[in-house]
């Protein structure tokens, strides 16, 4: 049988991207050191104090516990993925901008079927692998794809039309009635994949 703050490891584990796992993880740093037998900070002599001292921590942790359960409940019956953000976004929406942002989502996948999407800084749709990819941003006018390392990039089509002064970014503006070179796109999105992927194996041979 697993202790608390095993169930509680676990939990943030297989829920790694979603609120679920921050509010498991923010349990199990708060009940973890009532079950510990040497607490951060304390002599040893103090660690193994009596048999009430050791029911009084161990309850005062147990009602933490519950505390958190209580909330780790709420956060997972009421959040919602990424994903199901991001369709209802699109169904919001309901015109042209709506239709353009379900078409690049589209052709993200196409392009890349291991993408993770993300739902960053209160409301923009993000895609992820091995680092951010691009966002899709949604304004009354034009519907922007910014590439979090655009200028690193190669665009012989020359998508890139707007954020073209910064060192790091750059973006696609997409207007209404105007259409997408999707295989442009798809490659554009590849090349920022195997652009995230080659600073990735680099941090590891770092670390190594």
């Amino acid at each position: 049988m697993r202790t608390c703050p095993e169930l509680f490891a676990a939990l943030a584990a297989e829920n790694e991207q979603h609120a679920i796992a921050r509010a498991a993880k923010s349990a199990l740093r708060i009940i973890t050191p009532a079950f510990s037998t040497k607490q951060a900070g304390l002599p040893r002599g103090r660690q193994r104090e009596g048999p009430i001292r050791g029911r009084q921590d161990e309850t005062a942790g147990l009602g933490k516990a519950i505390e958190w359960i209580l909330r780790v409940k709420a956060v997972s019956e009421n959040a919602k993925s990424p994903s199901r953000l991001i369709d209802e976004r699109i169904n919001e929406l309901g015109d042209w901008r709506g239709e353009i942002l379900a078409r690049i989502r589209a052709v993200i996948k196409e392009a890349d079927p291991e993408v993770i999407e993300e739902w960053k800084w209160r409301g923009v749709p993000t895609w992820y692998h091995d680092g951010i990819i691009c966002t899709g941003e949604t304004y009354k006018n034009v519907v922007k794809m910014t590439f979090a390392k655009g200028a690193s990039l190669k665009d012989p089509s020359g998508l890139f039309n707007s954020s073209l002064e910064g060192n790091v970014r750059r973006a696609i503006d997409i207007h209404q009635g105007e259409t997408i070179d999707e295989k442009a796109l798809k490659a554009l999105i590849r090349a920022a994949v195997a652009l995230n992927a080659s600073g990735a194996k680099a941090k590891k041979a770092t670390k190594s």
